[in-house]
């Protein structure tokens, strides 16, 4: 009984349904009949009877069109932004290749780890002249007009770090003494690995050679200082003294004697009162808290003479 009262209720829905579609129908042909005769007869009435429907359609269809073309201009940025970056991670990739596969050049001379073959000068320390502290978690040499933020290359900080594809602690004396010279000389640190990462970029490591010469000028260029090239036998001492006392720097690139047995880059950072040069040596804390006889370094630089070498004095601004 009650599905059958179910059945019939739902029967008189669905003619109502049917009913209401009908008259709706009507009603639609009724009115397209009537615009169709508005047409013909009052097209001036056809005209404000059906203005606001053709406006609300060609602003669909603007909107439409606008929002299509913002898409399209924007993927087609994407895609422009998105080619560059890959053209440019290409390039990179393909420097970087080019630099790890590549010979180092004849004229490199080997700047890696070597024990020095003559011992340190028999004058003792004198912890009054310089020494090493600590600030902030960094060491700092003291002595000079400028303390000099000193990194070691041979320190566990950096044992497992890279210069290229060599240790930086055997290879790395170059980038660990302009990241010591950029540090001390702007007053914001950079460390060894950041520098040694940069040097690599710019080309100045040399497979299993250590650095070319040209990480001196070419890294002092990049960071807004001056360096100077000044040949062995144009060293005035006390135009160099003065330089030295009023916070200038000088990185030498050593040979055979008391820094290496091959090529080394030290800082001369200071002069003492008696006349003697205060060094920062990347591998040696000992060497770097001894005083030197300037005579004596200049008869172990280097006989290179690529990129200014082996003496290169460094200020932040104008030498004049």
């Amino acid at each position: 009984m009650e599905q059958s009262r179910r059945s019939l209720h739902k029967a008189k829905r669905k003619k109502r349904s049917l009913a209401v579609s009908i008259i709706l129908l009507a009603i639609l042909c009724i009115a397209g009949m009537e615009l169709l005769v508005c047409r013909w007869a009052d097209p001036i009435l056809y005209d404000e009877i059906t203005a606001p429907a053709r406006a609300c359609a060609e602003a669909c269809v603007r909107t439409a069109a606008e929002v299509g073309q913002a898409a399209w201009e924007q993927a087609e940025r994407v895609r422009v932004a998105a080619q560059r970056q890959l053209n440019r991670t290409c390039v990179a990739l393909q420097a970087q290749w080019e630099i790890f596969t590549a010979p180092p050049a004849d004229d490199a001379e080997t700047t890696t780890l070597a024990e020095p073959e003559a011992a340190l000068p028999a004058e003792p320390l004198d912890p009054q002249i310089t020494g090493i502290e600590i600030r902030n978690g960094e060491e700092y040499l003291t002595g000079g007009v400028v303390d000099i933020v000193y990194f070691n290359q041979t320190d566990m900080a950096w044992e497992e770090a890279k210069y290229g594809s060599d240790p930086l602690s055997s290879h790395g004396c170059g980038p660990t003494v302009m990241a010591m010279v950029v540090s001390s000389l702007l007053g914001e640190t950079v460390n060894p690995v950041d520098m040694a990462q940069f040097c690599v970029s710019q080309g100045y490591w040399a497979k299993n050679h250590g650095s070319y010469h040209a990480i001196i000028p070419g890294v002092s260029q990049s960071y807004g200082l001056t360096c100077t090239s000044i040949a062995p036998s144009e060293i005035n001492r006390e135009e160099l003294f003065s330089r030295l006392v009023t916070g200038d720097l000088v990185v030498a690139l050593m040979t055979k004697g008391h820094f290496t047995e091959g090529g080394h880059f030290i800082i001369l950072r200071g002069v003492t009162p008696e006349g003697q040069v205060l060094v920062a040596d990347p591998a040696s804390r000992d060497r770097s808290l001894t005083t030197w006889d300037l005579d004596l370094i200049i008869s172990e630089l280097s006989p290179s003479r690529n990129d200014g070498s082996p003496f290169w004095l460094i200020s932040y601004g104008d030498t004049a």
